[in-house]
């Protein structure tokens, strides 16, 4: 009779846990769910979109743990990635973009409104909204399939047109993203926005497959580490926004190779919540490997390696960077502020300037640079201010005579800012206007063809000092820097300087 009863406490027993089995859609040991167990099949052309969804649902329903995508191509549409989840990829996994409109229905209106969800929403391959504890990690892909998706129809143009980014989190907290190759997406790459915690480490990104290919855009967030990481992107490669009423705040990026045919590292172009707390370190900007044309008309040696920039109001402050490689682009260093004063939303104002202040910048080797120069420009009463630029080499092309450039160097207060908009400056270093508190100290300069310009132009400058200056080939034909409406200044001659002025102030 005890065999007898304990047999059948067995048999009710197997029952109740059966049920509860299936009814988790067969939860795995250890808290790890593979997407094959709920129905994906890696043979790139089912659509796994319901299966992946299927195993993230049963593990979150679950406390959360590890949903493996295993070896093999699992294309899919939209994932909704969820709180306390990490998608783990396998060597060899690929997650495949299907090219299918229809696969990447627009997300509701996220509570964060930016200027970019104008559709009502957006669009994405892996997308989250709100959720903690989340992670991307391992040796696998996820391919966009850029060059094969079809913007939706609607009144937006630009980068406002449905196309789907690889990633986008949007208010999202403790992420980790660790491991992944991502290729060629159908616009953004990877879209950070108002999240918090954020570490990204050891990515590879490599997208020339669509317009506004940005490699990864960090967008108002806050407390966010970049490392280890190589990008060649058509767009921008590692950039700073501030499409919403959020500051980009309390950020680093360091030991990174990058690669742009615009951009190298940038902040902004949106700017409305501004860019506080940043340091940038041991990052290689070098030319793309990529052998066709950029999909912009823009140089093969990219725009720019490092941009900083206000221009829809809010501040830049309190920047550093220290130890930057820049092989090649048109302007080493683009220093920007501007009064687009485009809103963040319809209905908001944009009604001050902004500023740009508080700017470290040394230990940069900049080489085979183009002919553009580098430039630091404020607007008239609005300068920028307290620039120090320390150990700084400038190594360009040269070779422009007269008539290769513009003596007179347009505001443009209302322009896209970017390099493109100044092309030639009539100084080949730096040509420096509206600013306070400028400072260089062992700058070390040179062209690889004779040229005609001044080295640094300055104009409405208050406080500039410059010394320890290496000009290279200087024959004492020019002089060093040519300046108006310049007070308080001390401006040294350049080192080994035997004959001719130095420095040439204009009368007003």
């Amino acid at each position: 009779m005890k065999i007898f009863r304990f047999s059948l406490f067995i048999f009710f027993l197997s029952i109740v846990y059966n049920n509860a089995y299936a009814s988790v859609d067969c939860l795995p040991e250890n808290s790890r769910y593979s997407i094959t167990d709920f129905g994906a099949i890696g043979d790139g052309k089912t659509l796994n979109t319901k299966f992946i969804q299927k195993a993230i649902d049963a593990c979150v329903s679950n406390g959360g743990g590890t949903v493996i995508i295993p070896s093999g191509i699992f294309k899919s549409g939209t994932i909704l990635l969820k709180s306390n989840v990490e998608l783990h990829f396998e060597h060899n996994a690929v997650l495949l973009s299907s090219t299918n409109v229809a696969d990447f229905p627009l997300q509701p209106m996220p509570k964060y409104r930016s200027h970019k969800d104008q559709l009502g929403g957006f669009n994405a391959l892996i997308y989250a909204e709100g959720q903690e504890n989340i992670a991307l990690t391992g040796n696998g892909t996820i391919d966009g399939q850029g060059p094969l998706h079809t913007p939706m129809p609607n009144p937006y143009a630009g980068d406002v047109d449905g196309r789907p980014r690889n990633i986008l989190l949007i208010s999202c907290k403790n992420i980790k993203i660790d491991g992944l190759r991502m290729l060629n997406a159908a616009i953004w790459n990877q879209h950070y926005l108002d999240c918090e915690d954020l570490f990204i480490t050891n990515t590879y990104v490599y997208s020339h497959g669509s317009r506004n290919n940005d490699g990864i855009d960090i967008d108002g967030c806050r407390r966010v580490v970049l490392s280890n990481s190589i990008i060649d992107s058509d767009d921008d490669g590692i950039v700073l926004k501030s499409t919403g009423a959020a500051a980009c705040e309390d950020i680093v990026i360091t030991n990174c190779v990058v690669s742009s045919f615009c951009n190298a590292i940038k902040a902004g172009t949106e700017t409305t919540g501004g860019f506080k707390n940043v340091t940038i370190s041991n990052c290689v900007v070098k030319p793309s490997k990529e052998i066709g044309k950029p999909i912009w008309d823009t140089p093969r040696i990219g725009v720019s390696g490092l941009s900083l920039m206000i221009v829809d109001g809010g501040t830049l402050e309190g920047f550093t960077v220290n130890n930057l490689t820049i092989q090649g682009t048109e302007s080493p260093i683009y220093i920007r502020l501007g009064n687009r004063a485009r809103p963040h939303t319809p209905g908001a104002v944009v009604n001050n300037i902004g500023e740009v202040k508080n700017i470290s910048i040394s230990n940069v080797v900049a080489y085979d640079a183009g002919t553009w120069g580098s430039s630091i420009t404020g607007l008239e009463g609005y300068p920028i201010k307290n620039v120090s630029l320390n150990n700084i080499q400038l190594f360009s092309k040269g070779g422009l005579q007269m008539g290769d450039f513009s003596r007179t160097v347009e505001e443009d207060e209302k322009g896209y800012p970017h390099a493109i908009t100044y092309g030639n400056l009539p100084s080949n270093a730096f040509f420096i206007r509206h600013a306070e508190g400028i400072s260089i100290d062992n700058l070390t300069i040179g062209t690889e063809n004779p040229d005609s310009r001044f080295p640094i132009i300055v104009d409405d400058v208050k406080g500039l000092q410059v010394k320890n200056v290496m000009w290279k080939d200087a024959d004492g034909t020019k002089p060093m820097v040519k300046g108006k409406a310049i007070s308080n200044h001390s401006i040294t001659a350049p080192l080994g300087w035997s004959e001719g002025e130095y420095l040439q102030l204009l009368d007003e």
